[in-house]
């Protein structure tokens, strides 16, 4: 399996490891989806967070966010996320992956 993500701006792939797991590329995808916006992908419509009307209304994207949470929470042993007090959506992603590696990241739009 394969996914792509942005880190300091360029986009590095994520691949399954040669033991075959898949937990990276999950936590790599699914920080890609905080970060989308809903219905931007051609091909996942369902996911990501409506930020801009979010900032507009002024009323966070929670219910996405929770929703966004349970489709990725069978794939990790640990997932929450959280939202962080901010003047756009920004959440805490606390995870832990099924070898036991805990990843602690905040995503905002």
């Amino acid at each position: 399996m394969r996914t792509y993500g942005r880190l300091n701006g360029t986009w590095q792939v994520v691949e399954t490891t040669e033991d075959g797991y898949n937990d990276m590329v999950y936590a790599t995808t699914l920080l890609q989806c905080l970060k989308l916006f809903l219905g931007e992908s051609p091909f996942y419509a369902q996911y990501g967070i409506p930020a801009q009307t979010s900032v507009v209304q002024q009323v966070f994207p929670d219910f996405d966010t929770v929703k966004t949470q349970l489709q990725f929470a069978p794939f990790f042993a640990n997932l929450i996320i959280t939202r962080v007090p901010a003047a756009t959506p920004t959440y805490r992603v606390n995870l832990t992956t099924n070898q036991g590696f805990r990843l602690n990241e905040q995503v905002s739009q």
